[in-house]
């Protein structure tokens, strides 16, 4: 927990950077940085075998190396391990969309059909056990699991408090438990596993207080407690920015930009999903099999 809490501070360092000097790379984003989607679907096109991809709903960089050190322990044989950028906005519907399906429920008891992008997928979304998903990986050769973990537990863990220490010590339970490795296990056999996620999150408790009264009204304003908002809004007059509008696949959006936050009805969210900012939009895309 102390060492997430410590590479978090860390990486402000950049954050600062790409919300101050360098922001006017976010317009470079999307057309630069490899995306998680279309890595998947490469992944899939280019695995004529058994495969299989497991998307953990939120999961960022900062669970990484619990996956990789259980692989590694548990004698899995790590094909790669690197980082891909996810769709804009980083929501869960813009990634679905990425892959073809409608939304992410339109994958559930294999209902997704056959237009979308991972041709012969046998689909499913579940909010269970670890275990529990077990008897549902069968012996179909491709197979895609969106699990919904740990994006219901961020939601649940977003409000004023001791979210973000507890989401690290749950993840660490998690990722390193008999239950969720069985899980790995069963998904491995005879077939090459993918295992990343739709987007990441902001450990936005522990962002700075925008002080300037004006500025964190129009925050307010445009996004509430929220880190992105739907349509273009009102321009904004501060150099460097506090938020960007973005035209990308989904639209012209309004995004706010790097580690900042400001006062919100019931407080602003401990943990949250959407904005411009480096563990929102980065995340691990990591390819083991058995050895």
């Amino acid at each position: 927990e102390q060492e997430v809490a410590e590479r978090e501070r860390r990486v402000s360092e950049v954050e600062l950077l790409l919300s101050s000097a360098a922001w006017e790379l976010w317009s470079e984003f999307e057309s630069s940085v490899p995306h998680t989607a279309q890595s998947v679907i490469d992944f899939w096109n280019s695995a004529p075998n058994g495969k299989a991809v497991l998307i953990l709903d939120a999961l960022s960089l900062r669970e990484s190396p619990w996956l990789l050190q259980e692989a590694n322990r548990r004698g899995y044989h790590v094909q790669q391990a690197g980082v891909r950028g996810s769709e804009i906005p980083s929501d869960t519907t813009s990634f679905a969309k990425a892959l073809g399906f409608g939304q992410r429920s339109s994958i559930e008891d294999n209902r997704a059909g056959s237009a979308h992008r991972l041709p012969g997928a046998r689909t499913e979304s579940l909010n269970v056990a670890w275990h529990d998903c077990l008897d549902w990986i069968a012996s179909a050769p491709s197979i895609v699991l969106w699990h919904h973990w740990p994006d219901e537990r961020i939601h649940q863990l977003a409000e004023p408090g001791d979210g973000f220490q507890r989401l690290c010590r749950e993840a660490a339970q998690q990722l390193t438990s008999d239950s969720f490795w069985a899980m790995i296990e069963r998904m491995t056999t005879g077939r090459r596993l993918v295992i990343t996620s739709d987007h990441g999150y902001a450990a936005s408790g522990m962002f700075t207080d925008v002080t300037i009264k004006e500025q964190a009204n129009w925050l307010k304003s445009t996004f509430g407690g929220s880190r992105f908002a739907q349509g273009a809004g009102t321009a904004h007059h501060w150099s460097p920015p506090i938020s960007l509008r973005l035209q990308t696949a989904n639209g012209i959006n309004q995004f706010a930009l790097g580690r900042r936050k400001w006062r919100s009805a019931g407080g602003y969210p401990t943990l949250a999903h959407g904005g411009l900012s480096l563990l929102e939009v980065a995340v691990p895309f990591i390819e083991i099999s058995k050895t």
